[in-house]
Parts: structure tokens; sequence; C-alpha cells
């Protein structure tokens, strides 16, 4: 990509609040406001779109007005619904924000191993009634976990479960020898047939055409019954009415769910009434100080838009993510 000659135009997508960092992008750039409502209008000339309002369908719908766009960049890490033919058919360049929320969703993973392991749920149980009762809890140390996903976050996932002594596997496009952070890497495909062994089923894969619904009635049935589902990548990934099935009839021992479908789930859902079930509103990336870290990459991204430097995060867009070297 060869180095501007003028200063790009970048038109910012927001929903409510403004993103972080605006002042700099400023500097580098001319930058354009607008919600969706008003996107077509705005994208005249435009070369960079950057989709603060992570999840809006507008550029889809605003297609037709985008002849001048060469980069568009999304605050989030899965883009799946985002992709449309006549995008992926373009020579848009498209990144995300593969890796920002890496580590805290990590960590609210390896806060769902412990919470089941040592029955916190238990615990605050017992505390609300004024109860002193002791009971034994199961050390994770040794215990088996499959991560299915093997970029950025089950990378990050798998680094934290073994630094605990759990034994880490992946599970991702194809299967390849171990590395680093995984004794094993085996086909997703496989699932159903390699995951009876695992103490944990841990998702954290894109969503795409080979990924959605990827856990349904089979692999559960394969688990065995004293594992539990820890999913922090996206709800289509598992066949929730089987999940519901698995977990009312003990075939598996439970779930820890940072993602559902449908989102946000319904009121009468019977995953509210399931005492086998932690249930979180898709928050397992926002810490503190987490909308600064997501406007930081994009204006590192801007920078080495404008001096012609290859983009950071540059999505696959056949595959619907980034993928790892």
């Amino acid at each position: 990509m060869p180095g501007q000659t003028r200063r790009p135009v970048v038109v910012v997508l927001y929903r409510e609040a403004l993103p972080p960092r605006l002042a700099e992008i400023e500097e580098l750039a001319e930058v354009r406001l607008t919600k969706a409502d008003g996107l077509a209008r705005v994208l005249d000339g435009a070369d960079v779109l950057y989709q603060w309002h992570s999840f809006s369908p507008a550029l889809r719908e605003s297609w037709a007005a985008a002849g001048s766009l060469k980069w568009v960049h999304v605050s989030a890490a899965g883009i799946s619904q985002l992709l449309f033919d006549e995008l992926i058919r373009s020579d848009v360049l498209y990144t995300n924000s593969r890796g920002v929320l890496s580590r805290a969703i990590a960590e609210f993973a390896l806060g769902f191993v412990l919470d089941i392991a040592k029955d916190s749920r238990g615990s605050l149980t017992l505390q609300q009634q004024r109860r002193w009762q002791h009971r034994v809890t199961r050390k994770i140390q040794g215990q088996r976990a499959l991560v299915v996903g093997t970029g950025s976050i089950g990378r990050e996932i798998a680094a934290l479960f073994r630094a605990a002594g759990l034994q880490v596997s992946g599970a991702g496009r194809s299967s390849r020898p171990g590395d680093g952070h995984f004794d094993e890497i085996s086909s997703s495909k496989d699932l159903a047939t390699i995951v009876h062994p695992f103490d944990y089923l841990v998702l954290a894969a894109p969503l795409t055409e080979d990924t959605r619904g990827l856990v349904g009635a089979d692999v559960l049935a394969s688990m065995k019954p004293g594992a539990h589902l820890i999913n922090v990548g996206r709800g289509e990934l598992v066949q929730t009415d089987a999940l519901v099935e698995a977990l009312t009839s003990g075939s598996i021992a439970g779930a820890a769910l940072d993602v559902v479908h449908p989102e946000p789930l319904p009121g009468e859902h019977p995953l509210w009434r399931m005492e086998n079930v932690i249930l979180t509103p898709h928050m397992s990336g926002d810490t503190e100080n987490y909308l600064d870290d997501l406007g930081e990459l994009f204006v590192a991204n801007l920078k080495r838009y404008r001096n012609g430097d290859p983009l950071h995060n540059v999505v696959d867009k056949s595959l619907g993510f980034v993928p790892v070297p």
C-alpha cells in the first residue's frame, strides 16, 4: 500500500457515545461522524470506515454509496454477521479488533472453571441461608480441557489454563501437531469423536458457516457425564435446544455460558432456572478501560495506513476471521 499523499477521509459510525481517542484520529485524518441512518450520505469520497458501532448492518445497507472505500475497521473480534457477498468480493481491506480482549476473555474462562470446581454458587447459597456447612471441592490441577478455537483468544485461554495446572488440547480448522499452547490440535469437525476424555469443553471459536451449530446433540452425548461446557465464543456455536436437553437429562454436568442463542435470553427460557448453569450477559471481554484499548488499536492502524505500512488484523473475508500464522 503506498503512503498517503493526502489526509484520508475517515467515516466514524457510532450508535450513542463517540469513540475514545477521537482527537488523535482527527489529527491524522478528515473525520466524518455519523449514525447508521446517515452512513450512505457521508460515504462518498471516504477512504476508511471506522465501525465503532460494532454490529450495525449499515454498511451492507449503504454499500452502493461506498465506491471510494478502501478499508473498514470494526471494533470487535467476531465479525461474521457483518460480512456480505459484495464486501467479500471487493478489494476493500477489512480489519478487526482481534487480540484486544483476548486476555480478559481468557481470565473469564478460567474464572468459570474455578467457579465450577470450587462450587462458588453453592457457597453463596449457603451464605445466604447462613449455614456453616463444610464440604469438599474439586482441584483443577491435572484435569483436561479441550479449547475449540486456536486463535488469539483460544491461545490466551490455553496459557492461563496450563498455568493453573490443566492439560490443554485444541480443536481448530484442521488437525496438526501440538505447540507451546496445546498438547495436540484436532479438527473441530471431529469433535464428537474426541471430546469424551475432557472435563471441560471450552468454546472460543469465531462464528462461521463451518462452526455454526458445531456443538449439537452428537457432541453433547459424547461428553462424559461429569464434564462441563464453557462458551465464551458465540452463542450460535451451540444448538441451544440440544444443550437444554443434555443439561436436563444429566448427560453433562453443567454449563457456564457468557454467550447464548438467542441474545438476550428470553426471560422464560429454561436456561435461567437451571441450577447447573452459570449465565453472564456477553461481558467476558468488557473490562475497565477496554473501550480505550479498542480505540488505541484503530489509531495505531490508521498511522500504518497513512504511512503505507501493512495493517494489523487483516481479516480473510472468505474465512471470516484473521488467520493464525
